[in-house]
């Protein structure tokens, strides 16, 4: 296979299918709200920060989309919200109109005919080669581990120090991270909340979320906490920071 991947800005006409593009994503995943201060402003502010891909068995047809954005990051620490205040600071740098100073991933989707051909790691390449092309020394990512979902109730610092015989992560997706060149930084432990009521939630997840307590949701990675008498139930996503050097 043959991929090409450019950035959204090089084919426009690619736009519309970054939301068509199946993808294996659980539902309960598009109800972050911090979501809508990127995803409806990034084909339009920040076209050279998004990643297209297509095969030359399907030209014009994606198997792949990566995004990230910019922003200005003072602090050596990473933030514990992760993907939500790397969406927050990026809103926040554009209305202030500060010099961005990294950039972040938020998100490589494979389309699932095509999970496993190897284009995870392709599309992490031209991510951090994309970042350096722009003049950005750093690719941050909070990694959102691809296996974790398998073991919901072990803690996520357990989780990430967890390695193969080779010392490379133990989780997929972390391994690909630190190949191409990644350091693990940090756990962010609340990456990103979703919340909802009762009938929200099992109309996302199909689950009964009829008694209080954690429920494991499929493709969650910690249990979701409900609460019958209130009516809601609330996902806070733990992730990893990793920092790509990129000089």
């Amino acid at each position: 296979m043959s991929v090409r991947i450019t950035t959204l800005a090089e084919r426009p006409e690619l736009t519309g299918q970054l939301w068509a593009m199946d993808s294996s994503w659980p539902e309960f995943m598009f109800h972050d709200p911090m979501a809508a201060l990127y995803f409806e402003v990034c084909t339009t502010v920040y076209p050279e920060f998004v990643l297209v891909a297509d095969d030359d068995a399907a030209p014009g047809r994606l198997v792949a989309k990566g995004l990230s954005v910019p922003f200005a990051w003072k602090h050596e620490d990473l933030p514990d919200d992760g993907w939500d205040a790397a969406v927050l600071s990026s809103w926040h740098t554009r209305r202030t109109g500060e010099k961005p100073t990294a950039v972040s991933a938020l998100e490589i989707t494979i389309r699932p005919d095509h999970i496993g051909s190897g284009l995870s790691p392709l599309m992490l390449g031209a991510m951090r080669d994309n970042a350096a092309r722009l003049g950005f020394g750093e690719l941050l990512a909070p990694v959102r581990p691809n296996a974790k979902h398998l073991e919901p109730r072990t803690p996520m610092a357990e989780y990430a120090a967890l390695t193969r015989p080779d010392g490379l992560p133990a989780d997929p997706w972390l391994r690909v991270h630190v190949r191409a060149g990644g350091t693990i930084a940090k756990v962010a432990p609340r990456s990103m909340t979703v919340a909802g009521t009762l009938a929200e939630w099992r109309k996302w997840s199909g689950c009964a979320f009829d008694e209080s307590g954690p429920v494991e949701v499929p493709g969650a990675l910690v249990p979701v906490h409900c609460d019958v008498d209130q009516d809601h139930a609330v996902y806070v996503e733990p992730n990893v920071w990793v920092r790509h050097r990129l000089t």
